[in-house]
């Protein structure tokens, strides 16, 4: 039983090193994305990544989700300065490569989808408030 298992692991080791052997045939990775097919919309919002439906969208999603998903850029809401700085921050520290001409069309798509909105709850919060001490 044990040569069994020498030789299963010797072939198991010999198909690792041809499989990374042939690095010259590897095709070189991505510094931009790849363009994508037209999105497919449903009540106003991107069916594959729920986006919000406009233009500029496949853009966003071509640059934009090759590293993230969606969820991410659904849970933020920022102004369009503060869009350009989180891209400036991701192009400083995470990798991401220059926009180009793409940039302010993302920019337009982000702000105009995803920018900071009014307080929606019960009432708006308390402001100017004079405490004061209850006596006892």
């Amino acid at each position: 039983m044990k040569p069994l298992k020498s030789f299963l692991l010797l072939i198991a080791i010999l198909v690792l090193i041809a499989c990374n052997s042939n690095t010259d045939t590897k095709e070189p990775v991505a510094t931009e994305p790849l363009p994508l097919e037209e999105a497919k919309v449903q009540d106003g919002k991107d069916v594959a990544t729920g986006l919000a439906a406009g233009e500029g969208l496949n853009i966003v999603k071509s640059h934009c989700l090759a590293c993230h998903s969606g969820a991410l850029i659904l849970q933020n809401r920022f102004t369009r300065e503060g869009w350009h700085k989180k891209i400036v921050w991701m192009q400083e520290t995470q990798g991401l490569w220059d926009l180009g001409d793409s940039e302010p069309v993302i920019l337009d798509y982000l702000a105009a989808n995803y920018a900071p909105e009014e307080f929606r709850g019960r009432r708006k919060p308390l402001a100017d408030i004079e405490w004061y001490e209850l006596d006892q």
